[in-house]
Order: C-alpha cells, then sequence, then structure tokens
C-alpha cells in the first residue's frame, strides 16, 4: 500500500507552520482545577515542544526510540506528543485506565526508554506496572511521583533550534489495541498513514480553525487521536479539555464545540439527562407543536451544551436507530463512523443529510471495502492501514489476506443502497446446543437501551438457549439495595427481555437475563480501557453458573458474587 502523501500535511511539518503563520492564536483551553483554565497559543506550544525535544536528545537514545505517555488527556499530552516526534523518537501512549499487569507488558515490549506520567486517578495502583530504573517526566497536573518535572526542563533546557522534520514513511507511534482476548498488540502507524486518515475524515468533516472541539476520550484511543490531534495540527481548531466525570457537563458548556463525537452509552447517558428533567411524552407533545419546536430544541440542546455542535458523530459500538431519530428531532443529526484502530479509525461513515440508521455508511473516499465471500468478514483496504503489529509479524501476516486487505474480524451486510451494516463479531458468534448460529452484538445493543443496563453480555455457547449477563449502571445498582426498588426493577428487566425476544428469531430467544453483583472494571480484566466486554474473560468467571440459572426458569436471575 502506497503511504505517501504531500510533505507539507506531515504533523512536524504542520506544526511549524502554524509556529510561522499564527503564533498567537489560542488553540488549547486546559482546567486546571477550581473552575479555572489555562490557555495555549502555538507560541506557547512550540517553544515547550522545542524545549522538551532538546531535552530528549539530550538523553542519547538511539533514533526511533519508544517513549511512553501514560496519562488522561490534556494540553501537555499532545505537547509531549509533539516533543518526541521533533526529537526522533516513537511515541506509545497508554490508557490512563490500565492495570499495573499491562502497563508492564507494555512497556517492557516496547522497550521503552523514558515515560511521561500526567493526570491520573489511579496512579498508585498502576505505578507497580512501571519499571523502576525506567526515566519519568511528570507532565504539569501529574500525581506526586519519582521524576523530574516537566516545568524544570522547560525552565533550564534551550529549545530546539531549526524545523527538523520526519519522513512520511517512518514510525510516529505504536498504539497497544486494548483487544478483548490476550496481550495487547501494538500497532505502527507512520506520519503519512495518519495524515492521510485525517485528511480523508476533512472531506467530510470540514473542520476550520473556527471550529471547536470537547477532548475527553482517551487520546491514546485511535479516534480521538485522529480527530483531536490531527485536526489540531491540519486545521488549527481550538482544542478544550474535560477535566473529570464531575465538570463533564461544565467542561462541555464551556467549549460549546461545533465538533463533537462521542460513543453510544454517553449519548444514551446525555438522552436518559434530558428525560430525567422532561418527561418523554412531554417533550414529545412540545416538539410537535411548529412555533414551540425551534425553542425547545435550542433549550434541550443549549443545556447540554450542543447548541453550536455542527458535526456529530458517534463510534465504537452501532448506534440504536431510536436514539439517532430523538437526536434528529432535536436538530442534531448524528452520524455514525465505522474503524479501527489498524486502519487509523478510518473506513465508512454515514453522510450528512443521507443518514442511514443501521448502517455506518459507506467507505471514506479512498478505502475499498468487501465482504468475504465465506464468512461476511468486513475487509478494508487503505493508504490508513497499519505498517503492521510492533515485533509480531505471524500476526501481522494473519492480519492481512495474501493480496493485502485488512481482516477486521467483524462481519457485514450491504443494504441495497450500500450501506454496510455490522452484523457482529467472526469469532464472537457462538453454536447454541441446538446447532444454530446466534451472533451476540445485535442483541446486546438491544440490551444496553435499558436505562439501568451499564453493559451485558450475551453468551450460551452449546446451551439450549442463549441467556445475558448484564451489570447495572451505579444509580440502578444503588436502587437495587431496596426490597422494593429491586422488585420494580426486575419487572421493568422482564418487560425490556420480553419486547427483545419478540423480535428475534426463535434460537435467538434469550433464557433469561442474569443481573450481576460484580462490577466488570478494567481492573478486574472484564471490560477492556474502551469498555468492550472481554467474553473470554467473562466466560471464565459465569459459565459454571449457566446450567443453575437455567434450571431456576426465572426470567431475571440475581446473581451475588
Amino acid at each position: 500500500m502506497d503511504h505517501s502523501v504531500p510533505a507539507d500535511t506531515l504533523a512536524l511539518q504542520r506544526l511549524y507552520h502554524w509556529e510561522r503563520t499564527a503564533p498567537d492564536r489560542v488553540v488549547l483551553t486546559q482546567p486546571v482545577g477550581g473552575g479555572n483554565v489555562k490557555d495555549f497559543t502555538w507560541r506557547e506550544i512550540v517553544d515547550e515542544t522545542r524545549r522538551m525535544a532538546a531535552y530528549l536528545q539530550g538523553l542519547g537514545f538511539e533514533p526511533g526510540a519508544r517513549i511512553g505517555i501514560l496519562a488522561k488527556n490534556s494540553a501537555h499530552w499532545l505537547i509531549a506528543d509533539f516533543a518526541i516526534w521533533m526529537a526522533g523518537y516513537v511515541s506509545v501512549p497508554l490508557y490512563p485506565t490500565l492495570a499495573a499487569g499491562t502497563v508492564r507488558q507494555i512497556l517492557d515490549h516496547c522497550e521503552a526508554r523514558l515515560l511521561f506520567v500526567g493526570r491520573l486517578d489511579a496512579w498508585d495502583e498502576m505505578k507497580p506496572g512501571v519499571p523502576e530504573a525506567l526515566p519519568i517526566v511528570r507532565l504539569p497536573l501529574s500525581p506526586a511521583t519519582e521524576g523530574i518535572a516537566w516545568e524544570d526542563v522547560v525552565a533550564r533546557t534551550q529549545p530546539l533550534q531549526g524545523e527538523p522534520v520526519r519522513d512520511g514513511d517512518e514510525l510516529a507511534t505504536i498504539m497497544y489495541t486494548s483487544g478483548t482476548t490476550g496481550m495487547p498488540k501494538g500497532v505502527m502507524h507512520s506520519f503519512a498513514t495518519f495524515a492521510w486518515s485525517f485528511a480523508a475524515v476533512q472531506k467530510r468533516l470540514h473542520s476550520d480553525h473556527h471550529a471547536r472541539i470537547l477532548s475527553y476520550l482517551p487520546l491514546s484511543h485511535v479516534a480521538e487521536r485522529t480527530i483531536v490531534e490531527h485536526c489540531l495540527l491540519a486545521t488549527s481548531l481550538h482544542v478544550y479539555f474535560a477535566d473529570s466525570l464531575e465538570t463533564f457537563a461544565d467542561d462541555l458548556r464551556r467549549a460549546r464545540p461545533t465538533v463533537f463525537f462521542s460513543v453510544p452509552r454517553l449519548w444514551v447517558k446525555f438522552q436518559q439527562g434530558v428525560l430525567a428533567k422532561m418527561p418523554a411524552q412531554k417533550l414529545d407533545r412540545l416538539l410537535s407543536i411548529p412555533i414551540v419546536n425551534r425553542v425547545i430544541r435550542k433549550k434541550v440542546l443549549g443545556a447540554l451544551g450542543l447548541d453550536k455542535c455542527q458535526f456529530a458523530a458517534g463510534g465504537a459500538a452501532p448506534m440504536p436507530p431510536d436514539l439517532l431519530h430523538w437526536y434528529a428531532r432535536l436538530g442534531l443529526n448524528v452520524i455514525e463512523v465505522y474503524g479501527m484502530t489498524e486502519n487509523c479509525g478510518v473506513s465508512h461513515s454515514t453522510l450528512p443529510g443521507k443518514e442511514r440508521p443501521g448502517t455506518v455508511g459507506y467507505p471514506y473516499e479512498g478505502v475499498q471495502s468487501r465482504l468475504d465471500p465465506d464468512t461476511d468478514e468486513i475487509q478494508v483496504k487503505s493508504p490508513g492501514n497499519m505498517l503492521g503489529y510492533y515485533k509480531e509479524p505471524e500476526q501481522t501476516r494473519n492480519t492481512f489476506t495474501a493480496d493485502g486487505w485488512l481482516r477486521t474480524g467483524d462481519k457485514g451486510v450491504l443494504d441495497a443502497e450500500g450501506g454496510l451494516r455490522i452484523s457482529g463479531r467472526v469469532k464472537d458468534i457462538f453454536k447454541t446446543g441446538k446447532g444454530k448460529y446466534v451472533a451476540p452484538a445485535p442483541i446486546e445493543d438491544k440490551l444496553v437501551m435499558h436505562t439501568a443496563v451499564e453493559a451485558c453480555c450475551v453468551t450460551g455457547a452449546n446451551l439450549g438457549q442463549p441467556l445475558a449477563l448484564v451489570m447495572l449502571n451505579m444509580d440502578a445498582a444503588r436502587r437495587a439495595i431496596d426490597a422494593a426498588e429491586r422488585a420494580a426493577l426486575e419487572a421493568s428487566l422482564a418487560t425490556h427481555l420480553e419486547s427483545i425476544n419478540a423480535l428475534l428469531d426463535p434460537h435467538e430467544r434469550l433464557d433469561c437475563l442474569v443481573v450481576v453483583s460484580q462490577p466488570w472494571t478494567v481492573e478486574s480484566g472484564l471490560i477492556t480501557p474502551t469498555f468492550k466486554v472481554r467474553r473470554n474473560r467473562i466466560e471464565d468467571v459465569y459459565a459454571t453458573h449457566y446450567e443453575r440459572w437455567v434450571v431456576e426458569r426465572r426470567k431475571v436471575v440475581w446473581h451475588e458474587a
């Protein structure tokens, strides 16, 4: 695959462009606590980048040395990344929610020479995963720990001079997947794959320096990295950062983003928050009145901080059509995007004005897509495809077909207009004891629409019928402690189950819904840092109970760990 792109679209070249042409433009706004923020101009960003790059070069690492970033999103997360690149090294971002064992696996596997540590919620739990001899640079707002402070480095280091650049085919980053099984794999991307991928997105996004975006999904994830970091470099848009879950609503209203990307579970939470203050029937009635409709739409979106949003997108999992319709009635058309770390997150999206609920739309310009005739697996080819898995040539070979197409592992179906619908995972499909195959993903998409459900897993290999494991959200779990509240919730879940089964083929219908008491966390290994269920681990923990649950012949089973 040819990964060549114009040199002036590459990351460092864009950084120097803004340093020359817009040095005083404010492009990063960082919360610093107490409701206060700090703004950064391009001049300030590049000055700190140059000083840190000079410091890194002075450490004498070999060209292409791997340097980790372990931090929540912040202005200095991006500046650290730029400095790594300017110094001639390769950045390795780590999810800020990883368990210590996974931190150690990644740092050892990539042979990291230094680690940037920034804002984290559980540093004490993660710290044992960092090798004792590994040098640490503490980003501003980091927890107290060993290492040298960023501020001290930039204060005493002269900035790197000139405009050192990196060729498009040079390795820029290794992004470790949060895979649902096994050891994370290090996905290698070059400066060209990133540049090409954002250029493809930009043809549908049409952002410029007037655009605003809130960065809160992990920058260690390919979607946030492509949309935020490379949109910043390409267009000089204004990036606002979220401070915490507690301040998220205020952070969103501060940014009033024109571009907003989220995952389905957050779009659902937004909806639930609105309906908690204004019942669905009342909202429907008001939206149906022509004179009132416009005022209500503006009021609701304004309360969410999305009244200025011109481009809204959802990804990571399918958006329920009813949810898309609900937002459309408010005047916010949410497009669906589809991609994976291995293709820089750029594969398909729906089109503004040509929504296809239930599908992820159409390939981006420059992306080729096909379905395997035997398995229906989606396969793609584009200049955004990865260089391969770091140190894993065999896995790399297995992930590409003989003619160079990336195997996504997702099953797909094309509708009459060529829109792509994700129908499940090739390997997630299981066979019941009746010899019938079940694709869990579409059923799970329906289950999580219940307001009490945080996450779920449909399983049941070799059982007569599948069953569903459900984890409640924190509010529902608290309410379920009370006997009366639990009874009401059980009745509601049973009704929800009945309504879903009515839509399924007989062999897909769920025997029961099991409410688990043990929270599924990243630390326990039951979900990934991107909140995807690790099916294998779920099976390990719960499979011995399946037969007993089925024998109970109850529609809703409460499992106390």
